[in-house]
Order: C-alpha cells, then structure tokens, then sequence
C-alpha cells in the first residue's frame, strides 16, 4: 500500500557536503516506516560506505551505480561515461513506473547534468512523467534553474568550513 502524501520533487544542492549523505538519510528514515527506497547514484563505480550498508537494507533499500571507478572531470568525459549515464536514466525511468519503490533518488544527478552526461530536457521528462504516489530525490551540485523550477523542496548545503582546506583528504566511513 503506497503511503499518502508521497509524490513531491526533493533537490539537495550546493557546494557543502551532505547531499548524498541527506538523500540516504531519507532512505534510511523511510526504511524504518517500511517505505522501499531505489537509489540511482550518477558518475558513481567505485565503493562507497553506503554500498555495503544498504545491502543490508534490502529489500526496503535498493541501490544501484551508474559510473566507471574513479572520477569523471568535467570536459573530459567519455562516451562511455554517457552511454552509462543514458543507462542509469533509463533504469530510473523503469524503476519510477514499476511500482515498486515508494522513493527514487537520482544521486549525482545535477552534476551529470553539468558535465552533459545528459540534458535537462531528459531528467525534466523524468520528473513530469513520474507517476503519482513517488517521491523523487535529485542530488549534486549546479542544479539548473529548469529542475529548480519543477521541484516542491530545494535544500542547499553551503560550504562554511571543510577538513580538505587543511590537507586532509576523504576519509573512509566518512566521506566516502
């Protein structure tokens, strides 16, 4: 039974960090109410922390990558960096209407967009196609202004103060 109320656009953007880290928050929250989340991570293979964790959420916590190992850099993406960004998006869009999934969260999705993985025009086409009753989660930094616009919830983290200002690099269990 889908849970009312449930349908709205959610954004986490900005140039803090937290984003990926809110949208799993939500996951999580949701898992504990027995709402089944699918996430979609963009620009994302390699091993994260969370991977493991949400494994052992399954079947309430799904999730799935979309991402050579190692970082793409902005104008040097390959074309196998977008042919698995249009694959990710057209899992998305299966997921969205499978009715499986109470939430879909598009992680990376902005930065894919920025990095033109893939068009604004094909993620707006996922949000107004979405079926009713799904709640649907973009992440990443530069959200253009066309998905700010379609989005009932934009939240942006704003970078005060970070540990790499000081040298220190990612850490394992924390930032990745």
């Amino acid at each position: 039974m889908k849970e009312e109320g449930l349908g709205l656009v959610q954004v986490y953007t900005g140039d803090g960090k937290g984003k990926t880290t809110a949208a799993l928050g939500l996951a999580l929250r949701a898992a504990g109410h027995g709402l089944r989340t699918y996430i979609g991570q963009f620009m994302k293979g390699q091993e994260y922390g969370e991977l493991e964790a949400v494994n052992r959420l399954r079947p309430l916590i799904t999730i799935e990558q979309f991402g050579q190992p190692g970082f793409v850099h902005v104008k040097s993406a390959t074309p196998e960096d977008m042919a698995l960004a249009r694959s990710g998006l057209e899992r998305v869009r299966q997921v969205l209407h499978s009715g499986k999934y109470d939430i879909v969260i598009m992680d990376e999705i902005n930065v894919a967009l920025f990095f033109e993985l893939l068009t604004v025009d094909e993620v707006l086409s996922i949000i107004e196609n979405r079926p009713p009753g799904v709640e649907l989660v973009l992440t990443g930094r530069r959200v253009p202004d066309e998905i700010i616009a379609h989005a009932d919830l934009v939240t942006e983290m704003r970078e005060i103060k970070h540990p790499f200002q000081k040298g220190i690099k990612a850490r394992r269990g924390i930032e990745y």
